[in-house]
């Protein structure tokens, strides 16, 4: 009997839109920090982007009661009817603005909204203004639809903020989409009415680019801030603009994925054939509680926002007694964006060089077992990230460390 022949497998070969995309610093870090906690070492991770309070008692109870009425099946594909008016009546509420139930999209997390606005919206080389420093997920995103992110560095001088003048710039024939998020991830940098007005202006003059605004930090704001959104300030340009919100930050349900948006009806049809196609509706239990969080009392929000900005304080004031390095006073989010400029190229005591914001993050995770997101992942060096959405208590023994950390550069 003739032995059966064996047939090598041919090696993955992975699509080419991902050549472009490796695996982010933020991941890296974190990898790490959790190998050094797997071997018993003591790591304080600073670097997840999610409120360590719980879901409040009444959305998880609303969760609870859809399981036990049979909230089980499929919903409709891009959000219940009953989350959408809920998302209409928020829009009203906090923005002052009026969309109708085709103007609404709700998908699987905020992230799903980006992926499927580019998807159906970017043909190749369609260019994305990207202001830097940005979350990762923005420019990855657009590279694997066949985009090209177009990254324009905002300075600290100017709060982290794009300027009117590097938005004119940036702008080309090939311009699809400006991405504009505010509070901002990793800066904190928030966008007053006047700041906007003065972008929505560049728009008005190009009618060919279109606004997509991340307002998912949008309860998160310090110092009585007035939150903002473009598509309240600028009537001329509603039908340019998709405004993306959800629930994860504000009502700590980054675990429930739910995100919302408001848009144009032809975008959000579009967007519904992308999603039909990826993961089709929404959890119908998390689409149940998102209804409780949008509805529901927003006193609790009110109160760990406070609570965040006890943190912001001790943080911002800790790192800017630390020789090396400097921090800007953010405006909302729950993250501290510290300048390093001033340890970059001095030495470890075990000779390492710190060449850059990515060598000082592997070395106060090494050295002192703190575990931050260096700037260069954002699009900006050098900087450091840090998230403050853990307890006081871990937050003021990872700057003792890395006070006691830099003291040893040299």
């Amino acid at each position: 009997m003739n032995a059966p022949v064996q047939v090598r497998a041919s090696p993955l070969r992975p699509a080419s839109r991902l050549s472009a995309i490796g695996v982010s610093e933020i991941l890296k870090i974190t990898g790490l920090a959790a190998e050094l906690q797997r071997q018993g070492r003591d790591v304080i991770v600073l670097g997840t982007g999610e409120p360590d309070f719980d879901t409040p008692e009444h959305v998880k109870d609303a969760a609870k009661r859809a399981m036990d009425a049979g909230a089980t099946k499929y919903t409709a594909l891009d959000g219940t009817p009953e989350l959408k008016a809920a998302i209409r009546a928020k829009f009203k509420r906090d923005n002052g603005l009026d969309f109708a139930q085709d103007e609404i999209t709700v998908s699987a997390g905020a992230k799903q909204i980006l992926f499927n606005t580019m998807m159906a919206t970017l043909e190749p080389g369609d260019e994305v203004i990207v202001p830097t420093p940005y979350w990762v997920s923005y420019a990855d995103i657009v590279l694997i639809m066949g985009g090209k992110p177009v990254l324009v560095p905002c300075r600290e001088a100017n709060g982290f903020r794009l300027t009117a003048e590097d938005l004119a710039r940036a702008i080309t024939p090939r311009t699809r989409w400006v991405i504009l998020n505010s509070p901002s991830n990793p800066s904190g940098a928030a966008y007053s009415e006047a700041a906007y007005r003065l972008i929505l202006d560049v728009l008005i003059a190009h009618p060919h680019v279109w606004l997509m605004v991340d307002d998912i930090y949008e309860h998160i704001v310090y110092d009585n801030f007035r939150f903002v959104t473009p598509a309240a300030i600028e009537p001329l340009l509603r039908e340019r603009i998709l405004t993306v919100n959800g629930v994860s930050k504000a009502y700590a349900m980054t675990g429930w994925r739910i995100g919302y948006a408001g848009g144009p009806a032809a975008l959000i049809r579009a967007m519904a054939v992308v999603q039909s196609q990826s993961t089709s509706c929404p959890s119908s239990v998390s689409q149940a509680a998102a209804i409780a969080a949008l509805n529901g009392p927003s006193d609790i929000v009110t109160e760990r926002c406070r609570s965040f900005q006890a943190r912001r304080d001790f943080v911002v004031t800790a790192l800017n007694r630390i020789e090396g390095i400097s921090c800007r006073v953010p405006e909302g989010a729950f993250y501290a964006f510290a300048g390093c400029a001033g340890l970059i190229g001095k030495t470890a005591p075990d000779g390492q060089r710190t060449n850059s914001d990515t060598d000082l993050a592997e070395y106060l995770l090494r050295s002192v077992g703190v575990a931050v997101i260096p700037g260069s992942a954002f699009g900006l060096a050098p900087y450091f990230r840090i998230s403050f959405a853990t307890a006081l208590s871990e937050l003021e023994d990872a700057c003792r460390r890395i006070a006691l950390a830099t003291s040893r550069l040299s």
